[in-house]
């Protein structure tokens, strides 16, 4: 026996303001990116730095995290409708694994070209890559200051700020550098800062890549006992066993359970099953902030008849 209501609370999942906060917010970080993103690459391509053509490309990631990012929301707002049975949520999770292969690419492109100029290093202006990296560290700490406002339990929402925090540590660095060249010459500084850019983007596509495919994987969420909650519900009086027990994660903050309960043949008889299924939910949304779940009560013996149980 399945619940229909499937435990929504009375908001049904609605977070229509926070969402569009969270739009607002990245759509001003997008707005301040791309016109410094112009004067960048103008910069970038008349003082051959290569740390800051690096930058610019990573902000170009940047750029299209967040338009990504944006864009996801907007399909994840599309109401469960059809064969789309959870709506189009998961369009967040697949954002944030693209970002998360997008800072890979871009490492690998910037790691490369920057192990050529250790080699081979080119001549290297200072001055013009210290400006624009100070210029550059300003503006990624309002872009951060403005994601981080936004919900970052979002692993959409996460996936661009760490776009944003990666480029701002790259920044940092390409200031080091330009204060380096000018007051020692020694130009392979900007190839060594481009490098540790590329560690910052491998650390950070690592993060995204493993939180979204655990959730793509339908993976139970990370820290979640799947003993625990199984004990928690055998808690519950008239409960005897419980098998086939499902936990996953539809999108960030949206996990999900079903299970198999055996419970006492007078729940059928008696009319106990509704507040049996009150008691479960309960359980799982106290205990475990699980809003959504499925339950199948079974009598005893009933398993032996399915194929597949576990």
């Amino acid at each position: 026996m399945a619940d229909p209501r499937h435990g929504h609370g009375a908001d049904g999942h609605s977070h229509g303001v926070a969402a569009d906060a969270d739009r607002r917010y990245l759509r001003l970080a997008l707005a301040l990116l791309v016109a410094f993103l112009v004067g960048e690459v103008i910069v970038a391509v008349a003082s051959s730095s290569l740390a800051l053509l690096s930058d610019a490309g990573h902000m170009l990631s940047d750029v299209g995290a967040i338009a990504a990012a944006l864009w996801a929301m907007r399909l994840a707002d599309r109401p469960a409708r059809g064969s789309w049975t959870f709506g189009w949520k998961r369009a967040e999770i697949l954002s944030a694994a693209a970002n998360g292969i997008t800072l890979l690419v871009v490492a690998g492109v910037v790691g490369v070209e920057a192990i050529r100029r250790l080699v081979q290093p080119p001549t290297v202006e200072g001055a013009p890559m210290l400006v624009v990296a100070l210029v550059g560290v300003g503006v990624n700490l309002v872009a951060a200051w403005l994601l981080a406002r936004a919900n970052r339990t979002s692993l959409n929402v996460e996936g661009a700020y760490q776009h944003i925090l990666t480029d701002l540590y790259g920044f940092v660095g390409t200031a080091v550098a330009g204060v380096v060249v000018i007051l020692t010459g020694w130009t392979r500084a900007d190839a060594v800062a481009s490098l540790l850019v590329v560690a910052l983007m491998v650390h950070a596509a690592w993060g995204l890549l493993r939180d979204s495919g655990r959730i793509l994987l339908e993976v139970a969420p990370e820290g979640m006992d799947l003993a625990h909650v199984r004990s928690h519900l055998l808690e519950v009086d008239h409960i005897h066993d419980v098998h086939d027990l499902h936990v996953w994660t539809v999108t960030s903050d949206l996990p999900t359970l079903s299970a198999h309960l055996v419970v006492d043949d007078s729940c059928f008889t008696d009319g106990h099953a509704p507040q049996l299924l009150d008691q479960v939910q309960a359980c799982l949304h106290g205990h475990f902030d699980v809003e959504h779940s499925t339950f199948q009560l079974e009598p005893a013996g009933h398993a032996l008849h399915e194929s597949g149980a576990h």
